[in-house]
């Protein structure tokens, strides 16, 4: 059986082959795509299937970045537009389906061993209970492993990456000020919690008076990436703003995730997951994350319970995808 399998982001497309055999997943092909170089998914499909020379698979999913309804996604930061009839007909198999990238990435993250995980919370009690994911990358994903009576996990995508920020402390007080006047319209979680969001945390405490800015932000060089820099500056130099920006960031952090569990009820687990989380483990191990995790009052002797792990592979969306496939057809 060879499944067709997706993580469709805003950037790239990582494309796979794989052969169900034994119950197992064996990779037969990958191939990387920059996104923004094809007019729509359909060509890059075709693209694809011209590099590899053949079309034939029994089934597809893909995780994409955006919300998938009625089997249709119009995804977040493309001008594309893709429909699973469509897809059904351009691949050859009625076995496809679309999955939210977040909803691929929690089934992903059913599949991984111990030793891809960097566990936050030593005080952690194992209970058979829903489990979340929460991401942030490119932008803030977050989703939902609802355990049944039988302890099958189902994944269940959401959008609460653009739902409200809301400060806790007097220092977010003045973030949130700080934001309005820069997004009056809406200011969600996701504008400080992402990647875009490293660096605008980062403004915010240099037009504040934080501390001065260091030499190797103030001129930018062309095509940099700002936000990484600035995570560089904090654990490579060591600089005071740059510190100060990403424990922000890991405040907030640990709020919105703590924010999930409870309105998932998420006590079997919370997965962190994202590019962003392996590249600053330094910060997410210390304490900020975690103390903002717990702060919630009342529950906090809940919250102190739950497992925290944070994912180290980068895959986990394109493996949940293609294990989708794997267990939920029918063949």
């Amino acid at each position: 059986m060879k499944i067709l399998a997706g993580d469709i982001g805003g950037t790239k497309v990582i494309l796979a082959i794989y052969e169900k055999r034994d119950e197992r997943l064996h990779l037969l092909e990958q191939a990387q795509f920059a996104s923004g170089e094809y007019a729509d998914f359909a060509d890059l499909v075709a693209a694809f299937w011209e590099k590899r020379g053949s079309h034939e698979i029994d089934a597809a999913v893909f995780g994409i970045a955006g919300p998938v309804i009625g089997g249709v996604c119009h995804t977040t930061n493309l001008p594309w537009v893709i429909e699973t009839e469509a897809l059904r007909e351009q691949l050859g198999t009625q076995r496809v389906k679309l999955l939210n990238d977040l909803e691929a990435t929690a089934y992903g993250m059913l599949f991984l061993k111990e030793d891809q995980f960097v566990s936050l919370n030593p005080e952690a009690q194992p209970a058979k209970a829903n489990r979340a994911v929460i991401a942030a990358g490119t932008g803030l994903g977050e989703a939902i492993l609802y355990c049944d009576d039988k302890g099958a996990f189902h994944p269940m995508g959401t959008e609460g990456g653009h739902t409200d920020f809301a400060p806790v402390t007097p220092q977010q007080d003045r973030l949130l000020h700080w934001l309005r006047s820069h997004y009056p319209a809406h200011v969600s979680v996701e504008r400080v919690l992402s990647g875009p969001g490293i660096y605008t945390i980062y403004r915010f405490l240099a037009e504040s008076g934080f501390a001065p800015e260091p030499s190797f932000m103030t001129v930018l060089p062309e095509g940099a990436d700002p936000s990484a820099m600035v995570s560089e500056g904090a654990m490579v130099h060591r600089d005071k703003l740059c510190i100060e920006t990403l424990r922000l960031f890991t405040e907030i952090y640990g709020q919105e995730a703590g924010n999930l569990v409870l309105k998932s009820l998420a006590l079997g687990g919370l997965y962190v997951g994202g590019g962003i989380a392996p590249k600053i483990l330094e910060f997410m191990k210390e304490e900020s994350f975690m103390k903002a995790f717990v702060h919630k009052g009342r529950f906090e002797k809940l919250l102190r319970q739950v497992d925290v792990k944070v994912s180290l592979e980068p895959e986990t969306a394109l493996m949940g995808a293609a294990r989708y496939a794997a267990d939920k057809f029918d063949y």
